[in-house]
């Protein structure tokens, strides 16, 4: 099991000869048997007037001179770059500021760790080309309807088409219908390493929204990050109640894009049967990461705070 800590925490812990041991609270026997507390550390832990420069011979200087207008060429044939191109704003739709109706791709059994979401190893090559490092969405996740990895169902599909295929390959058909889609998942969703690809990719197949019985803390950010809003079931055994091809409603959205951080969003579920359930949700959103979504994305709204200032 791996720890980070301080050096003070490190060195307490060291004294004590136990992980366990707290110093703000525990104490430890002397060399005379009696009980001992350390004093909190002080100190100044930055230099209050700042590092010095050092010699400035050694710091790099642009060779040539910045030109942000001149033009990034990128192969059309290259299989590892490509342009990136913002993702669109979501709101204000025909619903408002409401999501648009998705529908739901899958729900997703059990771990679904970001190397699930994105697979490192050779797909690492792909980094700076989405389109092709999306091939690998989810391609180890488990589909909890069937039990099967890499596996999803389209039923809306056409008769060229088959009703089950791989999880990028169904996403892929969503978007390219126009059709926005949402993700319901396990516990702890998007634990491991925090690569922004395990947001970037789901977005870029038409992803809105997740769902999750918990979500890892860094990745529930990163997908914030990217336009996608991440929800936590109220009710954690609703989970099962949403399934593919439901299609899912946000009632309450446009009061938390509103300002109103306290806004409780509510899910409309209408099942393939045309039945209905309603399903209370909550959210994590500061007031930063709302204009993120609003925005379709954190650096969609740099760019039009950057705009505003010009």
């Amino acid at each position: 099991m791996n720890f980070l800590a301080s050096p003070e925490i490190v060195t307490a812990m060291a004294f004590a000869g136990r992980l366990s041991f707290n110093p703000t609270s525990d104490s430890i026997t002397d060399a005379d048997g009696k009980p001992f507390k350390f004093d909190p550390p002080s100190g100044v832990q930055l230099p209050p007037k700042g590092f010095t420069p050092g010699d400035l011979a050694y710091a790099p200087k642009p060779r040539p001179t910045p030109q942000p207008d001149t033009n990034v060429a990128i192969s059309s044939e290259s299989t590892r770059l490509e342009l990136l191109v913002p993702f669109p704003k979501e709101v204000p739709n025909s619903r408002g500021m409401e999501l648009p109706p998705l529908k739901c791709l899958m729900r997703v059994r059990g771990k679904c760790t970001t190397d699930h979401i994105s697979a490192a190893g050779p797909w690492l090559k792909f980094k700076g080309h989405l389109s092709n490092i999306s091939e690998n969405t989810l391609i180890t996740a488990v589909n909890d309807e069937g039990g099967e990895v890499n596996t999803a169902f389209d039923h809306d599909h056409s008769s060229a088409e088959p009703a089950q295929d791989t999880i990028p390959a169904v996403a892929k058909r969503f978007k390219s219908r126009s059709q926005p889609w949402a993700l319901i998942v396990d516990e702890n969703y998007g634990e491991g390493s925090a690569r922004e690809h395990a947001a970037m990719q789901p977005r870029f197949l038409g992803c809105l929204l997740i769902i999750a019985r918990s979500f890892a803390r860094i990745h529930e950010t990163n997908l914030k990050k990217q336009g996608i809003l991440p929800l936590w079931f109220a009710n954690k055994t609703n989970y099962s109640l949403i399934s593919a091809g439901d299609v899912i409603e946000t009632e309450g959205l446009a009061k938390l894009l509103e300002g109103d951080e306290n806004a409780q969003i509510r899910l409309l579920v209408t099942k393939r049967d045309g039945s209905k359930v309603q399903i209370e949700t909550r959210h994590t959103m500061s007031a930063d990461q709302v204009k993120w979504v609003k925005a379709g994305s954190a650096l969609n709204y740099i760019r039009e705070q950057k705009t505003r200032i010009s």
